[in-house]
């Protein structure tokens, strides 16, 4: 491929976007207070993001938050939630829609959003809107940092560091064994395990690779036997004890940097993009998928 994709363009500005959502969550607005139960609901790459927030949000003891696929949302009043975060780049996938709808007036919704002119404006309670992380390409990158750089702010975060580090992970070295493996093993434990999911759905979306994720804990306990040499296991934060030894064994590469983790994030978006190229493949028009997930209504029997 020729020219400059929008996957690469967006991602070169996450430093740009994670300061101007870094601005917006510091100031308040309608996200959860502490102390409130929260649900926090998204698709794909939103789930993923949802997972890394619920554990950010709980491990600071700010209240049970629970992170679901909205297809598997349990939001039933046993629960007693306070409110329900979804997070949709297009605010139009479907299954967003339908949790905020089945809860409206019943549990207090805000949406984060890439596109304020959607259906889920009218539908949610609340919006935050984020129109400057939104995105041409279908896979996505700025707009989920963006919101978990937004969300990270609102808890009480000090994220300049991590605004920096993505700033060196976009001049960082691409080392060819990277973009020649075979297979990526992601990990990531607490918050990182969230974005061990999404680098391993970036690499499997726009590069057609064979990649998996785990909690860091549980690769010992079974997925470890896939470690080989030309294989590649990526963990976010800090490695657990004996982990780099025990890989090394396998002959596969193991990588582990000091980075924020939502920073070398960065770092495997721009590699995706690059397997992507040596393959030939489009990243911004991956097969099978589109930019939001919009079902049909079910027939009326």
């Amino acid at each position: 491929m020729s020219g400059t994709s929008y996957m690469e363009q967006e991602l070169r500005s996450q430093p740009e976007t994670w300061r101007a959502a870094a601005q917006m969550g510091a100031a308040g607005g309608p996200l959860p207070k502490a102390g409130q139960r929260v649900a926090v609901v998204g698709c794909g790459t939103s789930w993923f993001m949802a997972q890394s927030y619920a554990a950010l949000r709980e491990s600071a003891g700010l209240g049970v938050t629970d992170p679901f696929a909205a297809s598997e949302a349990f939001l039933g009043s046993a629960r007693e939630y306070d409110a329900v975060v979804a997070i949709t780049r297009s605010g139009t996938t479907t299954e967003v829609l339908r949790v905020l709808d089945a809860v409206k007036g019943r549990i207090p919704t805000v949406t984060v959003l890439g596109d304020p002119e959607t259906p889920a404006v009218t539908i949610s309670d609340e919006t935050v809107a984020l129109p400057f992380a939104d995105e041409k390409s279908v896979v996505q990158t700025r707009f989920a940092t963006t919101a978990l750089m937004l969300l990270r702010a609102h808890l009480g975060e000090d994220v300049s560091g991590a605004v920096s580090d993505a700033q060196e992970a976009l001049t960082a070295p691409i080392e060819q064994e990277w973009v020649d493996a075979e297979q990526f093993s992601f990990l990531g434990t607490g918050w990182t395990f969230g974005l061990a999911n999404e680098a391993a759905l970036k690499m499997r979306e726009a590069s057609q690779s064979w990649t998996e994720s785990y909690p860091a804990m549980e690769y010992r306990h079974g997925p470890i036997a896939i470690a080989a040499p030309g294989r590649v296991t990526w963990l976010f934060g800090q490695a657990p004890e004996g982990l780099e030894a025990d890989v090394a064994r396998t002959g596969a590469r193991f990588v582990c940097h000091t980075r924020d983790p939502l920073a070398d994030l960065v770092l495997v978006q721009r590699v995706a993009l690059e397997r992507a190229r040596a393959r030939g493949l489009d990243p911004d028009n991956p097969r099978s998928l589109t930019r939001s997930v919009m079902l049909e209504a079910p027939a009326v029997p």
